[in-house]
């Protein structure tokens, strides 16, 4: 299984996706064309644009799955890519065209999967520890499965001082934990999580990523942190 799963896609000072170019680069190497899964954004012509601009510099051409069959389409996908926005409208739009299955299948096999904050957060096994607000209601909360711990792209540290009344993501992730035992990374903005086959390792940017276990204080990791660990774990949803 080859994943590279992205915190964030757009950085302060650069391009769409510049920030990660070397790491994409490598990780579609050898590859002609992408299926680009544009569905946690509504303007999927415009957003699969951006994407084609970003990798016309890679010499990969990219075709949006909303283009033709999207099982077709998923089936014959030589790598994809699930971009970030919504990450309850990019489900629910997965179940709608009935991919889910496929896109599992495919990756299993070896194909390339690569995905941007909602798009990694579809990597995980549900939707639970997401950022985002439930604007649609997806069938149900089961994502791809990619890796069977937790993520939450985007994570925010607590803020001193702050006067925000509500919860932090820290304190967020901290309940998801009373009810499951199931470990969450949180991924910071710059860094990102690549797999190949049972080796999983951080990059990014050095601000690294924090790592949320039950019955455990939190662990912070670096770029370069080797995280192989958590695909062989036995997780438990709905406990207490």
């Amino acid at each position: 299984m080859r994943l590279l799963l992205l915190s964030n896609s757009t950085a302060p000072g650069r391009g769409y996706l510049e920030h990660a170019r070397d790491v994409i680069a490598d990780h579609l190497r050898g590859v002609d064309e992408l299926l680009f899964v544009p569905y946690a954004l509504a303007g999927h012509a415009s957003y699969t644009a951006t994407v084609e601009a970003f990798m016309k510099g890679l010499g990969i051409r990219v075709r949006g799955i909303h283009t033709g069959d999207p099982r077709q389409l998923a089936a014959g996908a030589e790598a994809v890519f699930t971009g970030g926005g919504n990450s309850f409208r990019l489900l629910s739009a997965l179940y709608e065209h009935d991919v889910l299955a496929t896109l599992r299948e495919r990756v299993a096999a070896g194909v390339p999967y690569m995905g941007s904050s909602a798009g990694t957060n579809m990597a995980a096994p549900t939707l639970r520890t997401t950022n985002d607000m439930p604007i649609v209601q997806p069938p149900s909360f089961e994502t791809l499965g990619l890796v069977p711990f937790q993520l939450n792209p985007h994570y925010l540290d607590p803020i001193p001082g702050s006067s925000h009344m509500g919860e932090t993501r820290e304190e967020r992730l901290t309940q998801f934990l009373e009810e499951n035992d199931v470990p969450v990374l949180g991924l910071r903005e710059g860094t990102w999580l690549r797999r190949t086959g049972d080796t999983l390792e951080l990059g990014g940017a050095e601000s690294g990523a924090r790592l949320f276990r039950r019955g455990h204080e939190p662990a912070e990791h670096g770029p370069g942190a080797e995280l192989s660990e958590l695909l062989s774990g036995r997780y438990q949803f709905d406990v207490r």
